[in-house]
């Protein structure tokens, strides 16, 4: 017989947010592939796991899943971990898994915590529909570019974030979807500092530029899905008041007050005022 490959949630900070499953899980499997065998080392050595570890993360994870599919298949049973929340969201082990079920080994997961799902939960943004995008890219111009491609989105968007570009990403996020837009900040889901606030985009990166601590640990934004009945109430106001600076200035700097007092890109308004104008 065959044995199981058990993808299986660790806590996101907090070592209580453990199940009692996954415990039992990891103290009887053969195995545990972990992302980080030192950081897992910890949740271990809290719950009294002495089940061997083997590292399998991103650098060698190809070489690492033919030794354990022919583990499997000679009836071990595996454990899959990441450093924390849940495998392959954003963390190593789709590759492992795909070749479990290529190979036709039994698949089963053991839920648990999860940073973009909590932070869902506790956003105040609809949840009906939502998408998680991961990790926008590093460099700006392709970050603007993934954006601009999710500008006009209806569900709820969730990211993570890495704390030295947070300031830089609500930046563009508020350039890309306007500062009107709701959105949440989580970060540190669980841990001493969890900070949980909802806003508008303009007032969240406010925030963050006026604490820096807001720039330290695991970050998740949960941004509100594209409005369109909001978007025609708020080029209707945007119209009115380009036809008002238009009385008494010329275009380029109507258009130019216009984006200091909306946050709209000037290149946009100066348009906008030439179509009015005429």
């Amino acid at each position: 017989m065959a044995g199981t490959l058990f993808v299986v949630a660790t806590p996101i900070g907090h070592l209580d947010d453990f199940s009692r499953r996954a415990e039992q899980t990891l103290k009887t499997c053969q195995i545990i592939a972990a992302e980080d065998t030192r950081h897992s080392g910890h949740l271990l050595s809290a719950y009294s796991i002495n089940t061997p570890t083997t590292p399998c993360h991103d650098h060698n994870e190809g070489q690492k899943v033919p030794e354990l599919i022919a583990r499997m298949q000679q009836g071990d049973h595996v454990s899959l971990i990441s450093d924390a929340g849940t495998p392959l969201i954003s963390d190593p082990g789709f590759r492992l898994v795909r070749a479990a079920h290529e190979a036709g080994i039994r698949v089963v997961p053991v839920p648990g915590a999860c940073a973009a799902i909590s932070a869902l939960s506790a956003s105040g943004l609809p949840s009906d529909r939502f998408s998680f995008e991961g990790f926008l890219p590093a460099k700006t111009h392709a970050r603007k570019q993934t954006l601009d491609s999710l500008k006009k989105d209806t569900r709820t968007l969730i990211f993570y974030e890495a704390p030295h570009r947070i300031l830089d990403s609500l930046i563009d996020l508020n350039e890309v979807f306007g500062k009107d837009r709701q959105a949440c900040i989580a970060r540190e889901i669980t841990k001493t500092f969890e900070t949980i606030k909802k806003a508008t985009l303009g007032e969240l990166l406010e925030f963050v530029k006026n604490d820096s601590n807001q720039e330290r640990g695991e970050i998740v934004l949960v941004v509100g899905g594209y409005d369109a009945e909001q978007e025609v109430e708020n080029t209707e106001a945007t119209d009115k008041l380009l036809k008002r600076l238009l009385q008494d200035l010329p275009v380029k700097a109507a258009a130019q007050l216009a984006s200091e007092l909306t946050g709209i890109k000037k290149n946009e308004l100066y348009q906008r005022a030439l179509q009015l104008k005429d």
